[in-house]
């Protein structure tokens, strides 16, 4: 993941700023929790500023992004945390664990490192309700060899709580599926920097010739009017929690 992201994740931080009805999820999840992990952690999305938190990232790039108020960072991958047994009251991933060589093994690295609630946010990949699919099928088939299924979790972690987070249609983070009501961002390159799919999948931009079409057209309205009334869907994103 470090190779990856030290070239993707130039301009990252302004690409994927944390949503607040999103934070406000994992706020809560994270309970009173004062010492926090957070796993993956990039450039600091999502970290609690009334926390204290450890940050552990494999990339220098995203780590360079952080600001400079933020929690300190380790460079470190999740399947080797440098921690003790029981060290933090909380852990956290958000939306990085598709980019991890053992998910099992770095998993069971958090749950061991953590007293109390391990929180995930993480997408589900039998999750197919999404028009971007019509477009991109291979989205699909990517996310069902990078992405754990739901079961997966409580194998790894034991009992686990998990809940949709709905997706608001002006969401202020960038990842894949945040531009569910703005289509046309899907044809800007430099938004589709922010999602690491886009550089997974060969000749994205001849495959998204249709659906610039079609919103010139005005077919894709006709098509989607439904979502256009809409403030916030399901878009198969998860929040999973395991208490500890």
């Amino acid at each position: 993941m470090s190779a990856i992201y030290d070239e993707i994740g130039v301009d990252y931080a302004d690409l994927r700023k944390p949503d607040p009805r999103i934070a406000a999820a994992i706020e809560g999840a994270l309970g009173a929790a004062e010492t926090v992990l957070n796993v993956g952690a990039g450039a600091g999305s999502y970290e609690s500023a009334g926390r204290q938190v450890t940050a552990v990232e494999p990339s220098l790039e995203m780590i360079g992004q952080r600001p400079r108020d933020a929690a300190p960072a380790i460079q470190g991958v999740a399947e080797d945390l440098p921690f003790d047994d029981d060290s933090f009251d909380a852990s956290m991933a958000v939306l990085t664990i598709h980019h991890w060589t053992d998910q099992a093994k770095g998993l069971g690295e958090m749950r061991r490192v953590t007293r109390g609630p391990v929180v995930l946010l993480t997408f589900d990949p039998d999750y197919r309700d999404i028009w971007l699919l019509d477009y991109l099928p291979e989205n699909a088939e990517l996310d069902a060899r990078q992405m754990p299924k739901m079961a997966d979790y409580e194998k790894w972690l034991g009992p686990v709580e998990i809940a949709t987070v709905p997706i608001p249609h002006d969401c202020t983070d960038g990842f894949l599926y945040a531009y569910w009501r703005r289509p046309s961002a899907y044809l800007d390159p430099q938004i589709r920097k922010g999602s690491s799919t886009f550089w997974k999948i060969d000749n994205i931009s001849e495959k998204l010739e249709r659906l610039a079409d079609d919103l010139q057209s005005g077919a894709w309205e006709r098509r989607y009017a439904d979502l256009l009334d809409q403030d916030a869907i399901d878009m198969g994103y998860r929040l999973v929690v395991a208490r500890g």
